[in-house]
């Protein structure tokens, strides 16, 4: 059963109770992310997750990790282009550790000069690993290619010159405007005792700053798009992109079936004819990048060099086939079954619940019922998947983005056949 209710601040508080388990998942959810940056502090999002494990009034970086350690939990965080998560997996009888812990975190954080600098070191470290990674760099630049100066094509970890110039005070402006009540959500799934839970939150999270809720970034232009890079390794990477829907579409329930069938599993049809049947590439599937402004569908692929046309002119001639025939029976019947199988196990893990709960209030409001969600995979048709890639799934407004030995490739050949 999932309740919602508010500390005395007005932080939003989702609780889901499974009984039935020994452990405990606990996050707390930031409505601050590289789409709310601009050009100036791009990064900053990023920065501030990494800062709030360097030391508090009370806790030094170590003590956090030590204490963490001493109950046997797991505690990280992540930033995304919508939001910062912060969160704790451990026993139970641990929970109140945990709440106590993150707590200390974000009332106490000292952001000191010293392990700023430091830090930073340790994020351009982060980007050059990613600028090292062709499979990375050939999906990050190409969303900042299509949504061209729009933060939502934003890098998440910002660009180095950028991470460089951010100061102490800007994190703490940033902080001041973001990391309020109201653009908060703190979310906990597992074995607690809501009651309990409910007194630990308001004693370790009712004086944080009230504040109003940022409103969302504004709506990018999709600009048909191709990037290049030119990288010594191997293998060709390959991302083609086409406009899609935002994340709270009704039509999301036709592109996880058509993404399933296409490439998202090893019985899809990407998968099975250029890899399996025709052997020309080790890695290629499709998957969505669905956020609350926009949207893209794309198609990942690494190969030789000399195998790009082939797999480039494979890949459309499946797409023209589900346009024209849509899927088969059995397609249709095992990417519903596989669907609502992944749905239904990941329903049972106490940190997916307080992911999905904690993402879905903040950044939509509300929470779609399992029951409901599986009632709506069952119910897409045949004609609602073909629609779905007749308007998206068009050549001519594709993007491309290519990274690797390019000495042979010509890409504006590939979009004319």
């Amino acid at each position: 059963m999932i309740n919602r209710k508010k500390l005395s601040n007005g932080i939003t508080v989702v609780l889901e109770t499974m009984p039935y388990l020994r452990s405990a998942a606990f996050g707390v959810w930031v409505k601050a992310g590289s789409a709310n940056e601009n050009e100036k502090n791009n990064g900053i999002s990023h920065i501030i997750e990494h800062m709030l494990f360097k030391g508090t009034k009370n806790r030094t970086a170590k003590q956090i990790a030590d204490d963490m350690a001493r109950i046997g939990g797991d505690i990280n965080a992540y930033t995304s282009k919508e939001c910062t998560s912060f969160y704790a997996v451990t026993l139970d009888e641990h929970l109140g550790n945990a709440i106590e812990i993150l707590g200390d975190m974000f009332h106490n954080s000292l952001i000191e000069e010293q392990a700023l600098k430091k830090e930073k070191g340790v994020i351009i470290e982060e980007i050059d690993m990613y600028d090292d990674s062709p499979e990375d760099l050939v999906h990050e630049m190409l969303q900042m290619k299509i949504w061209d100066n729009h933060p939502l094509g934003y890098q998440i970890s910002g660009k180095k010159e950028t991470v460089k110039a951010i100061t102490r005070q800007e994190i703490l402006d940033f902080m001041a405007q973001y990391y309020v009540s109201e653009n908060i959500v703190i979310s906990v799934a597992g074995n607690f005792n809501e009651d309990k839970v409910m007194e630990l939150l308001e004693t370790n999270f009712s004086q944080l700053p009230e504040g109003k809720r940022q409103s969302d970034c504004t709506v990018p232009v999709y600009f048909p798009s191709i990037y290049t890079k030119e990288k010594d390794v191997e293998q060709l990477h390959l991302n083609i992109a086409f406009n899609s829907i935002v994340a709270d579409a009704e039509e999301k329930y036709a592109l996880t079936i058509l993404n399933s069938v296409l490439g998202g599993s090893i019985n899809s049809r990407l998968f099975q004819v250029i890899r399996e049947n025709l052997g020309l590439t080790y890695t290629i599937y499709s998957y969505g990048s669905s956020y609350k402004t926009a949207g893209l569908l794309h198609i990942y692929g690494a190969m030789n060099p000399t195998q790009l046309e082939p797999v480039f002119s494979n890949a459309f001639d499946i797409i023209e086939d589900l346009k024209s025939k849509g899927l088969t029976d059995d397609e249709l019947s095992m990417s519903k079954e596989q669907i609502k199988t992944e749905l239904i196990m990941g329903n049972e893990s106490a940190k997916n619940r307080m992911n999905s709960n904690g993402k879905s209030i903040l950044l939509k409001d509300y929470i779609i019922p399992l029951e409901e969600t599986i009632h709506k995979v069952n119910e897409v048709t045949q004609e609602e998947i073909i629609a779905f890639a007749r308007k998206y799934l068009v050549k001519e407004n594709c993007s491309i983005s290519l990274v690797g030995n390019l000495e042979n490739v010509d890409q504006l050949k590939l979009l004319s056949k």
